[in-house]
């Protein structure tokens, strides 16, 4: 069935792998995740296509499953080659399986490997569906209307720079643009004193569609090839001077953080939820609605947002929890209805495309996905274990993402960490 993820043997609980870091409790990727991205050995120039498992990388073009490098070609595959290549990956690197002596030669530890960013991106566009932070941010300069009319009619969303997306690890220079206070008559130039995080999950398109047709909602998710973590770290300052008439810009533009591996969408079968508008919201437009999509067009995903300060680091403290929420509790637009949407007036997708989802802050405070919204635009400083405070960045300011999925029945996979350090 088109957009149908079906549960089938790779998700089974009891399956273990002969990589023995994959059947550890506390591993993201235990076989029953299987991860693309990119990944490459110290000296090494051209990058290779890795699975990630337990705590290795498999080469994936050195088993034979493939004869390609380039991994926007994976990306390309339709619904039935993915599943097909999925099954072979599980099979062979499952316990007892003939592949394991000659697999186990195409394997190596992640801590020794450079992690790139997990595909070629041609275009990027980040949405706004996290309604908790949209009605945060709303209220901190609308108070009488935080929501804007066309807000729960229209998956709201802009276009990025994908020449900006950088990987995770990658260190983060603090941008400089225009800015001006209240006080100020004229705008002054200088480096961005209110620069922030921005939790958020990157939609990688798989399959492309051809210009002027539009993808509809039941197809829309065979063209998404899975999930990352995803940091649109922004310049608060610089954005609240230049957003309007026409949005962001060099408050957006200098850098966003993606993590390095895509959790599949079949990996994500068995997290689906049901999707629902709250009692008494306008219900999606007929193009923004399906069967599928209400019975299972939301992802439970737990996102979990770490500091580490430079003083932290230096007195060998751990990073300590900023905040905590839920992909399925925070987004008010689905996956699908962001493709169905973006594509209604015919534009093209191409094959490793990312959306950014926008921030997805929970439904109280302390879930939220920025220090925008955790310090109330700066009002109120965020107090740390070890004394320091932060209303928003400083430099040496350590920020990592994690997500994981978790169901009864099933084992626990997750997303690694996206992690990006703040230089002056």
């Amino acid at each position: 069935m088109t957009g149908m993820q079906m549960i089938d043997q790779t998700h089974a609980i009891d399956l273990l792998s002969w990589v023995d870091s994959a059947n550890s409790a506390q591993t993201d990727f235990p076989i029953q995740n299987l991860p693309y991205g990119r990944f490459r050995l110290m000296n090494e120039q051209h990058w290779r296509i890795g699975v990630a498992i337990g705590d290795q990388v498999l080469d994936l073009r050195a088993t034979g499953l493939i004869d390609f490098d380039e991994i926007n070609t994976l990306l390309a595959f339709d619904k039935a080659a993915r599943v097909a290549l999925r099954a072979a990956i599980s099979a062979g690197l499952s316990q007892g399986s003939d592949k394991h002596a000659l697999w186990s030669t195409h394997i190596y530890s992640q801590a020794e490997l450079e992690l790139g960013l997990p595909c070629d991106t041609r275009d990027y566009t980040d949405f706004y569906i996290g309604i908790h932070h949209a009605r945060a941010t709303g209220a901190m300069f609308r108070p009488e209307n935080p929501l804007l009319p066309n807000y729960k009619f229209v998956p709201i969303g802009y276009h990025g720079r994908a020449s900006t997306l950088v990987a995770s690890n990658t260190l983060i220079k603090r941008p400089s643009g225009q800015t001006k206070t209240p006080n100020q008559d004229i705008p002054n130039l200088g480096p961005c004193k209110r620069l922030d995080f921005e939790l958020e999950m990157g939609v990688i398109i798989g399959q492309s569609n051809p210009l002027g047709q539009p993808v509809s909602i039941e197809q829309a998710e065979d063209k998404i090839f899975g999930l990352t973590l995803f940091n649109d770290w922004s310049a608060r300052d610089i954005q609240a001077w230049e957003y309007q008439p026409l949005g962001p810009f060099l408050g957006k533009s200098f850098a966003s953080t993606v993590s390095p591996w895509m959790v599949t969408m079949e990996a994500l079968a068995p997290f689906r939820q049901a999707y629902f508008r709250p009692e008494g919201d306008p219900q999606p437009l007929p193009y923004l609605d399906s069967d599928f999509n209400r019975k299972a067009g939301a992802l439970d995903v737990d996102l979990q947002v770490y500091i580490q300060t430079a003083k932290m680091k230096e007195a060998g403290l751990e990073p300590e929890s900023l905040s905590r929420s839920n992909f399925a509790q925070a987004a008010y637009w689905t996956i699908a209805q962001l493709v169905a949407h973006h594509t209604v007036n015919g534009c093209s997708l191409s094959t490793g495309d990312l959306f950014g989802t926008g921030t997805l802050s929970g439904p109280v405070p302390e879930q939220a996905g920025s220090l925008l919204e955790l310090s109330k635009s700066g009002k109120q400083a965020i107090q740390l274990a070890n004394g320091e405070t932060r209303s928003f960045l400083e430099d040496g300011d350590r920020i990592t993402f994690k997500g994981s999925c978790q169901r009864p029945g099933y084992r626990r996979i997750g997303f690694g960490h996206c992690t990006g350090q703040v230089i002056g």
